[in-house]
């Protein structure tokens, strides 16, 4: 009964890791259109929201299933209860690439992005896909360091968000106020998307450890 359960959990992690997959995917697609002014992309990242969005209700579900039927206990049910809040910020990951695919697609043919800040989101957009993928692999391997190490990579998104601040409210800032609207909003899109990247790296480490990490308990793995 046991080794049931856990194969249970375990295609609990591996759907979540799945969500992680595809929301990664959605982020790569919907940075290449916001920089490409490429409106096939952008339409396949809205197309494609639908399947994150079933995909959280599937984990959700299966999560709750284990609850009720398996009354789990400390490690086991740490798992399920981190599964549960892993699966609302990986839909949230897909909605935040959603939002830039909807940008892209808006302003199309014409380009969303001025020349002044294309490299800073094209960085965004990498360091956003990469905390994604980085976030899979923790959640596959269970490994602490790893998810700790997603906290350098945040940081640089962090400082690029603070970066196009600089350059919007610049007093040379040639676009006018629509291009800093959108400038701005995209950034907060890219920031929260780390964010919560990270998040999800978090409770694998409360998983793993029981705690979750913060400034004042410096977990070791």
């Amino acid at each position: 009964m046991r080794e049931a359960y856990h194969s249970e959990l375990g295609q609990l992690a591996d759907q979540l890791a799945a969500m992680c997959a595809m929301v990664g995917d959605a982020m790569e697609l919907a940075t290449r259109a916001l920089l490409e002014t490429n409106l096939s992309l952008a339409e396949q990242v809205i197309s494609g929201d639908e399947k994150i969005d079933d995909a959280r209700s599937a984990c959700e579900e299966h999560a709750y299933s284990l609850l009720a039927l398996q009354a789990p206990v400390a490690t086991d049910l740490r798992t399920v209860l981190a599964a549960i809040h892993a699966a609302e910020s990986l839909e949230r990951m897909g909605d935040l690439a959603l939002h830039v695919a909807k940008a892209a697609r808006r302003r199309h043919p014409n380009p969303v992005l001025p020349d002044g800040v294309r490299e800073s989101f094209a960085e965004m957009g990498r360091i956003a896909v990469s905390l994604a993928r980085g976030t899979e692999s923790v959640i596959r391997s269970q490994d602490v360091a790893a998810a700790r190490a997603l906290d350098d990579a945040d940081d640089e998104m962090d400082d690029l968000h603070r970066g196009l601040f600089s350059v919007i409210m610049a007093k040379d800032w040639p676009h006018g106020v629509a291009a800093a609207v959108d400038v701005t909003l995209l950034g907060r899109f890219y920031e929260r998307y780390a964010d919560h990247a990270v998040s999800v790296a978090k409770r694998v480490v409360f998983v793993v450890t029981g705690r979750m990490p913060g400034a004042s308990d410096d977990l070791e793995p």
